[in-house]
């Protein structure tokens, strides 16, 4: 092969060679972004809608549903990452996920069933024993078993009911609850003087239930919980509204005591 054969070889080769590396560089894009999607995707699937009951936070479901505990309906609360689930069963055995800690708690102005204005902080919380549930004068569902239950308590409680342990009931419909329908609700259930039922105008009550991590968008979806606490020790729960009067007492006397965070389970 004489030198001019060879110069002409090594220029076709060159061109062939510029046009792959040009390919390969225009192709890298494409590659790309097909790769994107692909990690798109997997992103998605590490993320998983994530409902859960709002009384028994422990129950969990990629789907909506019902809890199978209270039959209320499960909520999406948030984006689960994947792994989530692996990192919470690494949580510290006992912890209790309805327990919580001091509270701040507003001095919000109320109305009691008397129509007398009250400071929910101070007139009824401050340095006492008090166990708090969530109603209103014309459900049907939930709230008249919480009324029994409450009435089964400080009926189990007897003479301690007003002197060591004090009822709130706080209507979640202020709008309709006046002081003389909450009057004529508790005394259904033969409420003592050691039972309160409050309202007031609909920003300070909506105020009030943010702060108790109680309020819903709709009247009708608020939880049967009971918040328990011991202001003067700055312990407080939530159980189950619905559970046996005697599991309510138990968790109030734990309160009183101050071993609620020692011996009280959550009850559901």
């Amino acid at each position: 092969m004489n030198s001019k054969t060879l110069s002409s070889f090594a220029r076709r080769a060159f061109v062939v060679l510029a046009a792959a590396l040009a390919a390969g560089a225009a192709g890298a894009p494409a590659a790309q972004a097909q790769r994107q999607p692909r990690r798109a995707r997997a992103e998605s699937r590490a993320t998983a809608a994530l409902y859960s009951c709002p009384m028994h936070p422990s129950v969990k479901s990629a789907k909506p549903g019902r809890c199978p505990k209270c039959n209320m309906e499960l909520r999406l609360t948030k984006e689960e990452p994947a792994g989530a689930k692996a990192a919470a069963a690494k949580a510290p055995a006992g912890a209790a996920p309805d327990s919580v800690s001091r509270m701040n708690i507003p001095d919000t102005e109320l109305l009691d069933q008397d129509g007398r204005k009250v400071r929910f902080y101070s007139d009824l919380v401050k340095g006492k024993v008090v166990a708090i549930n969530f109603i209103f004068t014309t459900c049907t569902t939930i709230c008249p078993p919480l009324g029994a239950t409450f009435a089964r308590v400080q009926r189990e409680l007897g003479e301690r009911a007003g002197r060591d342990v004090h009822f709130i009931s706080i209507s979640v419909d202020p709008a309709t609850d006046t002081p003389e329908r909450l009057k004529a609700w508790g005394a259904k259930f033969k409420a003592g003087p050691a039972w309160t039922f409050v309202t007031g105008a609909k920003p300070q009550v909506d105020e009030l239930l943010a702060a108790l991590a109680a309020s819903t968008a709709r009247r009708e979806d608020h939880t049967p919980t009971v918040l328990i606490g011991n202001d003067a020790t700055g312990q407080w729960t939530r159980a189950y509204g619905l559970t046996a009067p005697s599991k309510i007492v138990q968790i109030i006397n734990d309160a009183a005591s101050g071993r609620l965070g020692q011996n009280t389970k959550q009850s559901q």
